[in-house]
């Protein structure tokens, strides 16, 4: 593999130790980029030449999820010194009634292309799973419950470390349930294994700052979107959160990655929304410091088309939000 391309959802973990980028992504037959389903990750020690993929994690048949869809937004984060796999997983049959949005179903199934997409809303949970090695083979730390409440529409879970070591999962709670999306975070245990309490509500999708001027509407659902949370300590102290949604363009809806800043750095806010990052249909970053010391942002190109491709660029941090500051052909391929 010459470069992290066809990657949907890549998060990439920067192995120090090792001096080895681990890229992971979902391993998905249906969308044509892997044999059957589950996160595969790809190594590289450049960012420009990568080998695999390695199969790290396939969802188990004697748990509560369907072992052949593809496991969504597989991000892995080093914790006490073992490595852990936070991804969303789905049960077989699992529709869940309409909002009552007065909307009609034409908002949740979308032609683009060849690719239908279906936004019916079922069941997807955040879980949780541990390795030894960044190349696993990860397993699930409760192969029959989710972290995430079982009624809620709830994805793309992420690691937050508190200023008194708590772990949390920070999650986004779906649009196509609560029809404003909404971020979420709910404490865990000390292994990462459960949820301690209830979630805790931190923003939606309504408050970025491209919306300002509209109000959310059950007609116009698309724009009310959260995906893609990850959180980053400031060196001021603050709290950035990148996360992605969709704004409306001339062309119809755009993809967007943005960011939100608590500038006291506690995960409960208050949150000040940013200014886009990157649109053109992309989103769904993460950061990652590079051990040439630089700061990298990866991201997806191509949502909702059959091929999304990851991207890299440069970022670094203003007052407290991040900035692009060069694009990064030479470390993917178009």
């Amino acid at each position: 593999m010459a470069s992290a391309a066809r990657a949907c959802y890549p998060f990439i973990l920067a192995h120090a130790p090792s001096q080895t980028y681990y890229m992971y992504t979902a391993a998905d037959q249906d969308r044509g980029v892997a044999d059957g389903y589950g996160v595969s990750a790809y190594t590289s020690t450049d960012l420009r030449n990568w080998s695999g993929p390695h199969r790290v994690f396939d969802v188990p048949e004697d748990s509560w999820a369907e072992p052949k869809r593809a496991p969504w937004a597989p991000e892995v984060h080093e914790y006490n010194g073992r490595f852990y796999l936070f991804t969303t997983l789905h049960p077989p049959a699992s529709a869940y009634p309409l909002p009552s949005d007065g909307g009609g179903t034409e908002i949740l199934v979308r032609q683009r292309g060849d690719f239908t997409y279906d936004f019916t809303p079922r069941r997807r949970s955040c879980v949780t799973a541990v390795a030894d090695s960044p190349l696993g083979p990860f397993r699930l730390l409760d192969s029959q419950a989710s972290i995430t409440p079982e009624d809620f529409l709830a994805i793309d879970g992420t690691l937050h470390i508190d200023d008194e070591g708590q772990p949390w999962m920070v999650y986004a709670h779906e649009w196509v349930q609560t029809i404003d999306g909404t971020f979420e975070a709910i404490r865990l245990s000390d292994d990462l294994s459960r949820s301690v309490g209830e979630p805790v509500h931190l923003f939606r999708a309504s408050e970025g700052s491209w919306l300002r001027d509209l109000v959310p509407s059950p007609r116009s659902l698309a724009p009310y979107v959260t995906d893609g949370c990850q959180l980053y300590r400031l060196a001021s102290g603050a709290l950035t959160m990148l996360w992605a949604s969709y704004t409306k363009g001339p062309d119809g809806s755009d993809y967007i990655e943005t960011s939100a800043t608590s500038p006291s750095g506690s995960l409960f806010g208050p949150w000040v929304q940013n200014e886009i990052l990157i649109g053109g249909n992309a989103g769904h970053g993460m950061i990652f410091d590079g051990f040439d010391g630089v700061r990298y942002l990866v991201f997806h190109r191509g949502m909702n088309t059959p091929v999304a491709r990851a991207e890299i660029v440069e970022v670094s941090y203003a007052g407290d939000q991040f900035r692009v500051v060069r694009d990064r052909p030479d470390l993917y391929r178009a």
